[in-house]
């Protein structure tokens, strides 16, 4: 009872109603309301008098007579009538209450949407707000910390600057410093008299015809040559102008022809048609002679001309063209019926060594056709063994092909399958982003070629969807880039899962027996890092090294140094390099004859072996030069452009550019005559402030080569922009600034 009592005390707690709870409250008042005034007007009808009735239709009653009493029909049809105009008017009560109750939940509704969209754009504006100061916070960090590895660099670069005059002083202190010694003249070397002969002194140049029209070197004349003349044409000519000087001395002197002198011109003219600096026959370029024909000077132009380096041992001949390749009649059928012409430098020189089943190494950029030069060996190599069959399809295919990328293996499966179904050969690739078991599926039905990505290609392997006990020829493709995204440990363990009995043996010199199968493995690959040499020490045996590329490629042998000197500098620092060259050869290049001569005599004077090579000098004159720079006789050539093109002499181990020429192209020659068939070589060139027409090439070539590009070069303007443009923008603010470090 207490509790009761205490429960009666306490205050209700307050009860929260829902939306339609409300509603139907709401609604139950409204219809208590309506009854209750229905039951009111009811009530006041009742008490109201009731009209007397009308009078009947004879006319009114007479005057003094009481009206007849309403009998009970009467009164139930006023009742009747009473209520039906009742019920009338509360059905139109109700319809006036159910449309006020739309009305109130159509307006609830409305002002509920608008407030949630209210909500809902606030909450968007403060999450853009949000988003806003976070990226500015962003911004800010990264700028923070972009100045400080600024000033960290910059400190850096100060404290080992002030180590190396640290060290510097170190070393003067205790050993002292070089200075150059002065090289005193004596009086009778000083005033010596000169016999040399001077081009000043020369007082018949305006009265002898001859020196109007000096013989000058035309470049690429008689190509193939020695030093770009052709001694043939010169015998022509000479022949011609004695016949023509013969005939006017004997028209002078009044003294007819005869029959002899006749012969003597005819058999002097066919002496120079048939002469020939080499072999006293008529020589002609490579490409109008015969497989038999070539001769070693022959086969080097060719591999000039298309940019073919070497680096191995028993290198087989390129191939020139298809009809010249060991190739079968099956695969040159289907080579034509594919529309190739004539075959890219990387075939020619490829697949002569994919046919003896060397393993190879191609330097090539993508698009040079490097994938026919690896598919028509691998291909030639299939159709010598037993087709794959019941009985051996488990054993794997005969090929694996393996690529970095699935658009490139699918890229190389297309290329195959063009080829391969000439010769009935199955072709069957596996990458990623589909089934493996169907790739698995189609592995073990037999295929000969396998096309794959090293990852799906390893998952297939630990998986046992496909083994490699009979594959015994394995392409590499794009290997760095390979190396690069990752797959090592891949690539490695798919040559793992090859057998290792079949591999030739280390020793190159060991004979190979010619009925068992080795190993064949090709390598393609732009560079050449630390990942990519360590894959083919391990699994090629005295690989080929076949680099193809253009001029500017294939100075990667070759070590760039370019130094911004004064014009007064030059010479100094020239014995300065051919001292240190000690008995190694060099070549010195200038522009002009005048100043290879200059520069031959001055370092005559300074103790050098040295001779001169250019346009002004008569053909026996060059080719003792030539011949005492190959013997060793000299160490120094001091050539004009002359000896840039077309003269191989094997051996040069430094080319100086003591004059640098006006365009990026014969720079390139110049100094292709370092580094050549596969050895290192080193160009040094001076570089002053008026080359400025080559100052835009040179950059770009030494930024592509990875050489150094010295400070003054890559700050000055006329580095920035190619010769002849005008530039239309400031300089960003990210552009590369090279600095000396």
């Amino acid at each position: 009872m207490k509790r009761s009592a205490d429960a009666m005390t306490e205050p209700a707690k307050p009860v929260f109603l829902t939306k339609a709870e409300r509603e139907r409250l709401a609604l139950e008042r409204r219809q208590a309301a309506v009854s209750d005034q229905r039951r009111t007007a009811l009530d006041l009808l009742q008490s109201l008098p009731r009209p007397p009735p009308p009078p009947p239709a004879g006319g009114p009653p007479p005057s003094g007579s009481n009206p007849a009493p309403r009998d009970s029909s009467d009164r139930d049809r006023d009742r009747d009538r009473d209520r039906d105009r009742d019920r009338d008017r509360e059905r139109r009560r109700d319809d006036d209450s159910r449309r006020d109750r739309d009305r109130d939940r159509d307006r609830d509704r409305d002002r509920d949407d608008s407030s949630r969209r209210d909500r809902d754009r606030d909450r968007r504006d403060r999450d853009r707000d949000r988003d806003r100061e976070r990226e500015r916070e962003r911004d800010r960090d990264r700028e923070r910390g972009d100045r400080g590895d600024r000033e960290r660099d910059r400190l850096e670069k100060m404290a080992e600057r002030e180590r190396e005059k640290e060290l510097d002083a170190i070393k003067e202190q205790y050993l002292g410093s070089k200075k150059p010694k002065k090289r005193v003249i004596k009086p009778s070397e000083k005033f010596r008299f000169s016999f040399d002969w001077e081009n000043t002194e020369d007082t018949s140049r305006d009265m002898n015809a001859l020196y109007q029209s000096p013989h000058e070197a035309r470049l690429l004349f008689g190509r193939g040559f020695l030093a770009g003349i052709d001694r043939r044409e010169q015998k022509k000519v000479a022949a011609a102008h004695e016949k023509e000087t013969r005939a006017e001395l004997r028209r002078k002197a009044g003294v007819e022809d005869r029959p002899e002198d006749d012969a003597v011109d005819k058999k002097k003219a066919a002496a120079a048609e048939m002469y020939d600096a080499f072999d006293m026959r008529v020589d002609r370029h490579w490409s109008e002679k015969a497989l038999e024909e070539m001769t070693e000077r022959d086969w080097r132009i060719f591999r000039e001309d298309f940019n073919i380096s070497y680096k191995g041992s028993r290198i087989p001949r390129p191939m020139r063209k298809w009809s010249e390749s060991k190739l079968g009649t099956e695969l040159l059928r289907a080579i034509d019926k594919a529309g190739y012409e004539k075959p890219s430098p990387i075939q020619m020189a490829a697949i002569p060594l994919g046919l003896q089943q060397r393993d190879v190494i191609g330097i090539a950029e993508t698009g040079s056709g490097k994938t026919a030069a690896f598919v028509l060996p691998m291909l030639s190599y299939i159709t010598r063994l037993p087709p794959i069959s019941e009985e051996n399809e488990a054993e794997g295919p005969y090929a694996v092909v393996m690529a970095p990328t699935r658009e490139l293996a699918q890229q190389i499966e297309e290329e195959t399958v063009k080829f391969a179904t000439y010769l009935g050969i199955k072709v069957v690739s596996i990458v990623g982003g589909q089934s493996i078991e169907e790739q698995g599926f189609k592995i073990r039905q037999g295929c000969e070629i396998v096309i794959a990505t090293p990852g799906r290609l390893l998952d297939c392997l630990e998986r046992r969807y496909a083994v490699l006990n009979q594959c015994n020829y394995v392409v590499l493709d794009e290997a760095d880039r390979m190396i690069d995204m990752g797959f090592e440990p891949q690539v490695v363990g798919v040559l793992d899962a090859m057998p290792s009995s079949n591999l030739k043996p280390e020793n190159e010199d060991e004979e190979l027996d010619e009925k068992r199968i080795y190993r064949t493995t090709y390598m393609f690959s732009a560079t050449m890092p630390p990942a990519v040499e360590r894959l083919a020490r391990k699994y090629l045996r005295n690989p080929v090294v076949v680099t193809i590329g253009t001029a500017g490629k294939a100075t990667d042998l070759i070590t760039q140094n370019v130094i911004m000197v004064k014009e007064s500098e030059k010479m100094p620092r020239l014995q300065k390099i051919l001292t240190d060259l000690g008995d190694k050869t060099a070549i010195v290049f200038c522009n002009t004859k005048k100043t290879a001569d200059m520069r031959a005599k001055d370092l005559d004077k300074a103790g050098f072996r040295v001779t001169t090579l250019h346009g002004g000098k008569s053909q026996d004159q060059r080719e003792i030069s030539l011949d005492g720079f190959r013997n060793r006789r000299f160490n120094v050539l001091v050539a004009t452009d002359v000896a840039g093109r077309g003269i191989d002499i094997p051996d040069v181990a430094h080319v100086i550019n003591y004059e640098m020429p006006s365009s990026v192209d014969t720079y390139t020659h110049r100094i292709g005559r370092t580094g050549r068939a596969g050895k290192k070589g080193v160009a040094t060139s001076f570089l002053t402030l008026e080359n400025t027409d080559i100052f835009f090439d040179l950059k770009q070539m030494l930024i592509q080569s990875n050489s150094p590009v010295p400070p003054e070069l890559a700050r000055h303007e006329a580095s920035k922009f190619k010769p002849g443009s005008i530039p239309d923008r400031p300089p960003r603010r990210n552009d590369t600034v090279f600095a000396n470090h």
